[in-house]
């Protein structure tokens, strides 16, 4: 977790709790909580909305397929090459 082991969490969690007190903590807890999880549903909605118009431009699903087989065809050449 970003290189921080116990030790500096505790310092860092003993900081905010004098600075903040116990009553705020609950509450930036809380707001950090919600701001993530926010994040989180905006970032899987572009992603949603991207995979939606890769398949409306022409040509990628073809392209797709071509690549899927390519990939097909040089794995068979694989197994060739390792049953020798």
């Amino acid at each position: 977790m970003f290189g921080l082991g116990t030790p500096e969490l505790i310092v860092i969690l003993g900081i905010a709790f004098l600075v903040f007190g116990g009553k705020k903590l609950p509450e930036i807890g809380e707001g950090l909580g919600k701001a993530l999880t926010s994040f989180k549903k905006g970032i899987k909605d572009v992603e949603e909305e991207g995979t939606g118009i890769i398949d409306d431009i022409p040509g990628i699903k073809e392209a797709a397929e071509v690549k899927e087989k390519i990939n097909q065809v040089k794995n068979l050449g694989n197994i060739k090459n390792i049953l020798k």
